[in-house]
């Protein structure tokens, strides 16, 4: 093969012609402006957290009550300078793409505020503890595959994606920006659950296999429910204003109480579409308006047709 010195020596045009696209499409760039957060610090954080929620399951083996305060208090630490650091950027970064009514251009401090989201965010811990152990206890009641509860917390994917899920709620619900995405999407990456972070999802929450599960931004989910594998729950349509725009922050999403069951590659779409108490949704099932409560929902079986082949 000829050597590729003469294509190295064109190198630098084709830079040029390359920065030169930074000024014309300027939507894809951020130049000279403040650091966004950092994916990779992010996912760090969440590695801590982890370690907090879940301690000696990972990185830190032998933990004991004579321990632990000091491994915990070592991991909280180092996590409440990190996120409030990633929150400050997040929130200038939002100040910069929505800049305040009032602005008058003097100099923001965005430290203050992120470290009260961050303490604020860090005292929900002990309660997401405890909705974590109803999350395990769910799906070792309902899969008869699972031998022990930490198989459950080493293994299940369900479990990974619903505890990155209320770690991002609580920043969502402290509106935080920027990040909790962030968040359910490198989970996303990693389990093939698509769980947005502004979905609200009561304690028992059990997702069997997983892949393909969607639960949209204003999903209702209560207490005791169990999806499988393909489920959506999703928007029907999406409310738009006079100029044709997108209604942000409106309820497009259903809502499913208490001890529902909904069955592999079902959909669930729409803002009134309520799903109601202990009812049982079949596998395939498209669901468009409203389940009573204590309601099976199934699809007729099909038939099979033979015929002799040519």
């Amino acid at each position: 093969m000829p050597s590729n010195v003469p294509f190295k020596s064109r190198l630098p045009d084709l830079t040029n012609q390359i920065v030169e696209t930074y000024q014309q499409i300027g939507s894809i760039n951020h130049l000279g402006h403040t650091a966004l957060p950092s994916r990779e610090a992010i996912i760090q954080i969440l590695f801590d957290l982890t370690e907090v929620l879940y301690p000696g399951y990972r990185r830190r083996q032998n933990l004991h009550l004579g321990n632990v305060v000091y491994h915990t208090g070592d991991l909280i630490d180092g996590v409440y300078d990190s996120l409030a650091e990633q929150i400050a950027r997040a929130l200038e970064h939002e100040s910069r793409v929505s800049p305040p009514v009032d602005a008058d251009g003097s100099a923001i401090d965005f430290l203050m505020p992120a470290q009260v989201r961050t303490f604020a965010f860090l005292e929900t811990l002990p309660a997401m503890r405890q909705m974590l152990a109803a999350d395990v206890q769910a799906a070792f009641d309902g899969d008869p595959a699972a031998k022990t509860l930490d198989e459950i917390i080493f293994c299940y994917p369900g479990l990974e994606a619903i505890t990155v899920h209320r770690i991002a709620h609580e920043l969502y619900r402290l509106q935080v920006p920027f990040i909790p995405r962030i968040m359910s999407e490198w989970s996303h990456s990693r389990t093939g659950i698509d769980i947005h972070p502004g979905a609200q999802i009561g304690p028992s929450f059990f997702i069997d296999h997983g892949t393909g599960v969607v639960i949209g931004e204003t999903t209702v989910i209560e207490r005791n429910v169990k999806l499988y594998q393909g489920v959506t729950l999703g928007a029907l349509s999406f409310p738009k204003d006079a100029e044709g725009n997108i209604i942000r922050g409106a309820k497009r999403h259903p809502t499913i109480e208490e001890g529902v069951v909904i069955y592999a590659n079902a959909t669930v779409l729409g803002s009134n579409t309520v799903v109601g108490k202990n009812s049982v949704i079949g596998s395939s099932c498209a669901i468009t308006q409203s389940v009573p409560p204590n309601t099976q929902v199934t699809m007729e079986k099909p038939q099979l047709r033979f015929r002799e082949a040519s």
